[in-house]
């Protein structure tokens, strides 16, 4: 995934953006990068890997050369290294890209053979998305119908920034707004923004929330749209179940409080249905699945505890060495247990979603070699049937990566896989058997799903403009 921070003011910025785009760094782990401007230098920009380091101990020493800028945008980015400085016939401009192109080397082939031009290649030979976005804008007879060109002809979801060099920011959300873009304000100008909480704690307060496919020019004096939003909507719903962060809002709807109201409404059915098991303890695994968990906890009345914790002073978010074995082993050095609370419990744990299987292998065999006694395991969201074309917030690519769809496999064969809403739906004889399957896999005492329909009702807005596709497949 990546998420991106802008700024346009009368004063000074470089400190909004550092601070704004370093409050995106739980969106990505590998890249991030600034680019500011100002009347006397022009352009400036700076690209730094943050994979093993913070954002802001490795930006820190770019900020006295940066001072002076009135404008700026900044990226966290777990795709490509940006934002990057483009020329072209449509001028000189700065460009940071959030999203996915699974068409990218389709586009790259068009673009050689309609133009001969050549791009930098990376060390892995693939060519940087945010260059290939600028190249397809480039081909545009201006700035907004580059911009739409290129949302036309990419297959995935794709939202920009520009920083122009009149020291304007152009804002572009994806065609079906499946990832939000904020505007606030304050007495002296406007910023942009992924996250709400960004803008809000630097004295900015809410301004505006563009539209699917809507294109902006912010100034320091005011917002201009340049494209209307479009009709139709299919914002993620992931970003209120995982990686939105609990302070946001998107749509109207803060993170914090649907993780709670869903993991009521989860209670509420699942003691509706008779399958509330007999536990101690209610909790979550850290971070995103607490929230959940305190709601299941409170509708429950099952007391809500934390059997174990994340040490993450030395190793905050993801920081993974590149090494396996030492990857392994720091995962597992996270997870401190208060031995008082598990020896000789029965847990039930609330996790945000349950995707390969492999990290929740690693917790329910680090809680029983902990003492507990059983392990039931409950999932925020349905089982995840399709890995996501849209967004890339997850490494995987192909389906049978998902532990849902690996284990229809194994079950029933492709004959299985022309079944996947059955398997989806708990209440269907192979949901039950998908269930078990995965309790004998992972070594749960029981394990239950988010339905669908109660994920949504947790989000609130209308069904029909949130994105599900990664559980049923419907674009």
């Amino acid at each position: 995934m990546g998420g991106y921070f802008g700024a346009v003011s009368h004063r000074d910025t470089v400190l909004d953006v550092f601070f704004g785009t370093d409050y995106h760094s739980h969106l990505g782990t590998r890249n991030a990068g600034m680019a500011v401007w100002n009347a006397a230098s022009g352009f400036q920009r700076q690209i730094h890997s943050i994979a093993n380091s913070p954002f802001r101990s490795k930006f820190e020493g770019d900020l006295d050369k940066f001072r002076g800028s009135t404008s700026g945008i900044g990226c966290i980015s777990d795709a490509d290294p940006q934002p990057l400085l483009v020329r072209s016939h449509l001028g000189v401009y700065a460009i940071a890209s959030i999203g996915l192109v699974n068409n990218a080397e389709a586009l790259v082939d068009s673009y050689f053979t309609r133009h001969g031009h050549q791009f930098m290649a990376m060390s892995s030979g693939k060519v940087n998305t945010t260059e290939l976005v600028a190249a397809l804008i480039n081909e545009g007879d201006d700035l907004v119908d580059g911009i739409r060109r290129a949302q036309d002809v990419i297959d995935g979801s794709i939202t920009v920034l520009l920083l122009l060099p009149d020291g304007s920011i152009i804002a572009a959300r994806d065609p079906y707004g499946r990832l939000p873009v904020l505007v606030g304000r304050d007495k002296d100008g406007y910023c942009v923004s992924f996250e709400s909480f960004a803008y809000q704690k630097l004295g900015y307060h809410n301004a505006y929330e563009l539209g699917p496919r809507e294109i902006v020019r912010i100034r320091a004096d005011g917002v201009e749209t340049l494209s209307p939003p479009a009709g139709d909507m299919q914002i993620c719903a992931f970003l209120w179940a995982y990686y939105g962060y609990p302070n946001s809002n998107y749509e109207g709807v803060n993170v914090e409080v649907m993780r709670c109201r869903n993991g009521e409404i989860m209670a509420r059915d699942e003691m509706a249905a008779g399958t509330l098991p007999d536990v101690d303890m209610v909790a979550g695994v850290p971070d995103s699945g607490v929230p959940h968990a305190i709601g299941y906890a409170n509708r429950s009345g099952k007391p809500f505890g934390r059997p174990f914790v994340k040490y993450t002073p030395t190793w905050p978010r993801s920081f993974m060495p590149s090494n396996q074995e030492v990857r392994n082993q720091v995962a597992k050095m996270k997870q401190i247990p208060v031995p008082e609370l598990i020896q000789g419990k029965k847990l039930l744990f609330v996790d945000d979603s349950i995707v390969r299987g492999t990290q929740l292998q690693e917790t329910v065999d680090f809680l029983y070699e902990s003492g507990a006694k059983e392990v039931h395991m409950r999932s925020a969201c349905p089982p995840i049937m399709y890995a996501c074309k849209y967004l890339d917030f997850s490494r995987g690519k192909s389906d049978m990566e998902l532990l849902a769809r690996r284990m229809v496999q194994e079950l029933e064969g492709d004959e299985g896989q022309r079944h996947l809403d059955e398997y989806a739906d708990s209440g269907t004889e192979r949901g039950k058997c998908l269930l078990s399957a995965i309790c004998r896999r992972l070594g749960f005492d029981s394990l239950g799903y988010q339905s669908l329909d109660g994920l949504l009702e947790a989000i609130g807005i209308d069904r029909s403009k949130v994105c599900t596709y990664c559980w049923n497949g419907k674009e």
